[in-house]
């Protein structure tokens, strides 16, 4: 392991964040000697320390720090103080994520050109596409991987799956499988397959899901090029009279401010905490916040159109046995404007605890509907949506009122349905419950839409530095040394789940970084 590199070294790269786009980025650097120091605000837990209990493993994992919210979406009626549901520790959402690697469509690079005018959006087309990102995806599947591809044979199907597959099929699906995901289907890089214990979102106690946490960030510091430090809450970035940034401030465990200089920032904080620390180091070169002229810091915040469906049967089901989320429709996930709407959307299996189906199953909800259906859990069946939302300038981070332990102005998220959304989201319910109703279901009960799993946009790509706020690298289009490293990058969404989009687009990044530092112009 690294030694602990000096305060002063301003030679270092400093990653914010350790997450799928963070904690890969270390590594790959690390991998390519350059040195790295990682500030993580969570602590470090490995599987060992994961707590097979939701509501204990949420104390443990959560990000539970203050933020607000506002808006029309139901989030911010239900969870005001908890827009998303990520992690704060080494490894990040990678711990909690349920697995599932896909890769965006062709089509989806280019959601502007494909889906033309949408009244109320904000497409924009990235500055990169599907051919351009081919090797790095196979770099990505082959580093979590992921079955169904290299030859990695597919996870087995649950109960829960079973009902699934057969519902689609009644109905006239055919791309229905259990799923690209980075769950070892057999023993691979020294982790055991999946044992089927079902409690994917609370970190993987036999380390068969892939998770930053315990592989690559081990394998960066391994190398002695990367330092993790652990409970350090960034603070501000900080710049010279030049406008490039030389250094991170951050409150340690013990709440004392440090300074970390750097050659290099990049930040992989997830699209709240990233642009809040933006716009948190706001200067009198920067007013608005740093690497914000364009005035898109915070904005075109997406979370994918979400919600899920419950069925309940005659006979018990189990659905909390076996692997979370293996288990996907495709069929949905093309572009279709004859249904009503713009882009796709998936359906992937989901189960939930009973205690986390008692706080999300209907927000605020009791009497004898809601008491009923929680009767049914050993007999029910579930699925989770997940399709492409439209990016909107006003759906956007900025900063609250509300401040933190250390005196920051916190994230607050606003967020409002487009109506492409709810089009969507409506249709998918349909399909749905006819899927469960195609296999006797006694009841099928739509659900809103739970805290945020997948957080995208705020710091988005583009061509032109006045349509985003990073280059087609990641790259601030106002600070020549700093980086955007995690999901916030997204310039719109896609369909798929976007942790493997994330760890390709990282990959992709280190090799940029270090070939610019190696040729001297970092």
């Amino acid at each position: 392991m690294a030694a602990p590199f000096d305060m002063n070294d301003d030679s270092v790269v400093v990653i914010i964040g350790t997450g799928a786009g963070g904690g890969v980025l270390a590594n790959e650097l690390a991998q390519k000697g350059v040195s790295v120091v990682a500030l993580e605000a969570g602590g470090r837990y490995l599987p060992e320390d994961y707590i097979n209990d939701e509501w204990d493993s949420f104390g443990q994992l959560a990000w539970t720090d203050t933020r607000t919210t506002s808006g029309e979406w139901r989030v911010s009626e239900d969870f005001p103080n908890l827009p998303a549901w990520i992690v704060k520790a080494v490894g990040g959402t990678s711990t909690h994520w349920a697995g599932a690697s896909l890769r965006f469509q062709d089509h989806e690079w280019k959601a502007r050109t494909t889906y033309g005018e949408v009244e109320g959006a904000n497409l924009l087309d990235w500055p990169i596409d599907g051919t351009e990102m081919a090797p790095f995806y196979d770099r990505a599947e082959k580093k979590l991987g992921v079955t169904r591809t290299n030859d990695i044979p597919g996870l087995p199907g649950s109960n829960n799956y079973k009902v699934f597959e057969a519902g689609a099929k009644k109905i006239g699906y055919k791309e229905v499988h259990t799923g690209r995901m980075a769950i070892n289907s057999v023993e691979r890089d020294g982790r055991m397959a999946c044992q089927q214990t079902g409690f994917c979102f609370q970190g993987c106690k036999w380390g068969a899901k892939w998770s930053a946490a315990y592989t690559d960030i081990p394998a960066g510091e391994a190398t002695g090029n990367l330092e993790v430090r652990t409970k350090a809450h960034a603070a501000r970035i900080l710049h010279d009279d030049g406008g490039r940034v030389t250094g991170v401030e951050y409150f340690d465990e013990n709440g004392d401010l440090q300074m970390q200089k750097a050659r290099v920032v990049c930040v992989a904080g997830n699209s709240f905490e990233s642009p809040r620390l933006l716009l948190n180091s706001s200067s009198s070169m920067f007013p608005d916040g740093l690497a914000n002229s364009s005035g898109q810091v915070g904005r075109n915040y997406m979370r994918h159109t979400t919600g899920s469906v419950y069925g309940i049967f005659e006979q018990p089901v189990h659905m909390y046995r076996g692997t979370t989320m293996a288990g996907i429709i495709q069929d949905e996930a093309r572009h279709d404007p004859s249904r009503g709407f713009v882009g796709g959307y998936e359906l992937e299996t989901l189960s939930l605890g009973l205690p986390f189906m008692a706080a999300f199953l209907d927000p605020g909800s009791w009497g004898r509907s809601f008491t009923t259906a929680l009767d049914s859990y050993e007999n029910m069946a579930g699925m989770w949506i997940v399709g492409e939302d439209m990016p909107q300038e006003t759906n956007r981070v900025t900063l609250s009122d509300a401040e933190d332990g250390f005196g920051l102005k916190v994230a607050n998220v606003n967020f409002t349905d487009h109506p492409n959304d709810t089009a969507m989201r409506n249709h998918a319910y349909q399909q749905g419950m006819a899927i469960y109703d195609a296999m006797s279901a006694t009841r099928t009960m739509p659900t809103p839409p739970y805290p945020s799993t997948h957080n995208l946009g705020t710091n988005r790509m583009s061509e032109r530095p006045e349509d985003g706020v990073v280059n087609a690298n990641g790259r601030a289009h106002d600070v020549p040394n700093l980086y955007v490293s995690d999901g916030s990058q997204f310039t719109t969404g896609a369909a798929e789940n976007p942790t493997l989009t994330i760890v390709a687009l990282a990959i992709r990044q280190a090799e940029h970084i270090a070939g610019e530092l190696n040729r001297g112009n970092l």
